[in-house]
């Protein structure tokens, strides 16, 4: 593949740039040489941070490998699983490139990427929601249009609390990316509708609501009404929210949610609820933005 450029707005130093990575929640992988046998450009120790858009900041010894680990890291941001590989060096391999070596190079590859959820609602299955998804490794933003609710008394284990005069006010202080996932589970119907919106029109790529089908058709209906859901990626949408495990308590609910997030991480299917199919949340979106 064509070289690609090192990352030219980075921190110079790579664990500036890598502290930044987890605190923003952007999609990084970090690839670090673990072992090396023989004559390698790289050596024990040398890191490789990779961006999703192909960015890089570092090196684990230039040449082919390089291109070769960029790809690796890449794989990685999609399969959101780590793997640990060995690249083998020889003068007939490497000799287009100009490179004499012989030997091998052991990278482990891993994502570095600190998962980002952003639960829109500060009621009783936001608090268990925020401490189990804190102990799945998520980062946790909390957000409400009650400061009485949306407080660090009551969501110690939030990364950060938001408590805005509007639910409108607070989309301004968030920063949705790719990989954060939504999930809202406000007091009432016109909230759930306002942040539902919000989140489908951000990259989010995991948006969750909670309530029965009938509330979730509505709600549809009511955005495609309002000219919200044009050019959207309702594959997104998961609704109603969560794996199907049979509880009904808000810490149970909290955990199919969080397991659901899981799943979505890792690309596994788990066992998902009985939600409308893509055909007819197809029908309730073109009947919504036909006339009449």
């Amino acid at each position: 593949m064509p070289a690609v450029p090192p990352l030219p707005t980075a921190p110079r130093d790579l664990f500036e740039a890598l502290a930044e990575v987890r605190r923003s929640g952007e999609a990084a992988a970090l690839a670090t040489v673990i072992g090396t046998r023989g004559s390698t450009p790289g050596k024990e120790t040398m890191r490789l941070l990779v961006f999703a858009d192909g960015r890089f900041l570092g090196t684990v010894g230039g040449g082919c490998v390089e291109a070769d680990v960029v790809d690796a890291c890449l794989d990685v941001l999609r399969s959101g699983r780590s793997k640990q590989l060995t690249f083998r060096l020889t003068e007939n391999a490497t000799g287009a490139t100009g490179l004499m070596c012989g030997g091998e190079l052991e990278v482990f590859v891993e994502s570095v990427t600190v998962p980002q959820l952003v639960v829109f609602g500060a009621g009783h299955i936001s608090r268990d929601l925020c401490t189990i998804a804190h102990r799945a490794g998520f980062r946790v933003t909390v957000v409400d249009d009650r400061e009485s609710f949306a407080n660090r008394e009551r969501f110690p284990d939030a990364g950060e609390v938001i408590a805005a005069e509007s639910f409108e006010e607070a989309f301004g202080r968030l920063h949705v990316t790719p990989g954060t996932s939504c999930v809202v589970v406000t007091r009432g119907h016109a909230y759930d509708l306002e942040c539902t919106g919000y989140a489908l029109a951000s990259p989010a790529r995991y948006v969750g609501l909670i309530g029965s089908q009938g509330k979730v058709r509505g709600i549809l209906r009511r955005l495609g009404e309002e000219g919200r859901l044009a050019g959207v990626d309702l594959a997104r949408l998961h609704a109603p929210i969560g794996l199907d495990l049979g509880g009904a308590s808000a810490g149970e609910i909290a955990v199919s949610i969080v397991a659901e997030l899981i799943a979505d991480r890792y690309g596994a299917e788990g066992h998902a609820r009985m939600r409308l199919d893509p055909a007819e949340v197809q029908r309730v979106t073109s009947r919504a933005a036909g006339p009449g």
